[in-house]
This record gives structure tokens, C-alpha cells and sequence, in this order.
């Protein structure tokens, strides 16, 4: 395995690298219920791409279609669907522009980063840091693995009648990208 500053900088892996979606996942959980349940769901439909220098510099886009949620429950996804939560009717995608990536000292050693990015939902970009793990997997694809917290009403999803839902939101992803033909 490589380290990060390594795939950061190495030439050879310079180019356009597209995600792979039945390799990926982008999940999500909030409390629920005063705090007593995890809500946990997942969007399945999404594409995306990024682009390294050789440089060390790095550029990306995840695009979510937001109506693709799933929590396994058919009424609280369409309730999530809905002008309450996320407005799939007016605003059908949530995106996620990357902006750079510097590696930090944290663990797994040598594959530990912080990703900087722009995330937009409902029309609301807000910046993005998220610690993200790194590895170059045997077949020479990329997995990019993080979770963040979000605060719901930063981006418009603050409905919460009798404060049932929690404030925040974890997001988390587990993305593998191949390199794009030359």
C-alpha cells in the first residue's frame, strides 16, 4: 500500500478518476424519537468523478439524487422526500464539491486525510471538512472511506415537530473510484 502523499503526488496516477456506484455506498443516521432510535438510511443512486495533478492537488464532484433515499420505511422516506426534509421536487440533487485534501497525522498511518469540500442541499452550500482514510486497493482503484456530522438546519431540514429529531446528521460514504482511460 501506498501512502496518501505518495498517490497525492505520483504521475503515474495523474489524470481523471471516475466513482464506481455498486462499489460505493453514502449512508446517513439522525436520532429519532427524543434520542432513543437511530434512523439509519442510504441513497442509492449517485455518480461522481475527480481529477488528480501529480501535484498533490485534488478536484471532485459527488452528485446524490436526493428522491434515491432509502430507510426502509416507504411513509418516512416520502415524508423525508417531502418540502419538511429534503424538497426532492424542487431541488432533485445534493452535491459535494471537493476542494482539496491535506494529509493529517491521524490513523491508519500514512492514509489519513482531511477532505475539504462544498456541500449543497436544498440551495445551500456550506463548506465541508470530513477525515477521510485513503487506500489504493489491489485491482489500482482508490477508496476514499469518511463520516461527518451535519447540522440538519443549516441546509433547511430543521422541521422537528415535539423535538423528536436529533439536530445533527451523520453522513458518511465509502466511495471507490477507478482511473478513467487515457
Amino acid at each position: 500500500m501506498s501512502t496518501l502523499e505518495t498517490l497525492l503526488t505520483d504521475p503515474d496516477l495523474a489524470g481523471v478518476w471516475n466513482l464506481v456506484p455498486d462499489r460505493s455506498t453514502i449512508t446517513f443516521k439522525v436520532k429519532n424519537a427524543w434520542g432513543l432510535l437511530n434512523v439509519k438510511g442510504r441513497f442509492t443512486e449517485f455518480s461522481g468523478g475527480g481529477q488528480l495533478t501529480g501535484a498533490g492537488a485534488v478536484s471532485g464532484r459527488l452528485d446524490i439524487v436526493a428522491a434515491s433515499l432509502n430507510t426502509g420505511i416507504r411513509y418516512r422516506d416520502k415524508h423525508l422526500r417531502s418540502a419538511d426534509f429534503f424538497d426532492v421536487e424542487r431541488f432533485a440533487q445534493i452535491g459535494v464539491v471537493v476542494t482539496g485534501v491535506r494529509p493529517t497525522d491521524g490513523p491508519p498511518e500514512g492514509r489519513a486525510a482531511e477532505l475539504r469540500a462544498d456541500l449543497t442541499i436544498k440551495g445551500v452550500t456550506a463548506p465541508l471538512s470530513v477525515p477521510v482514510t485513503v487506500a489504493e486497493l489491489e485491482d489500482g482503484s482508490i477508496q476514499i472511506s469518511g463520516e461527518t456530522t451535519v447540522v440538519r438546519s443549516q441546509f433547511g431540514l430543521g422541521w422537528n415537530r415535539f423535538g423528536m429529531v436529533g439536530a445533527t446528521a451523520t453522513a458518511a460514504a465509502e466511495t471507490v473510484f477507478v482511473r478513467a482511460p487515457r
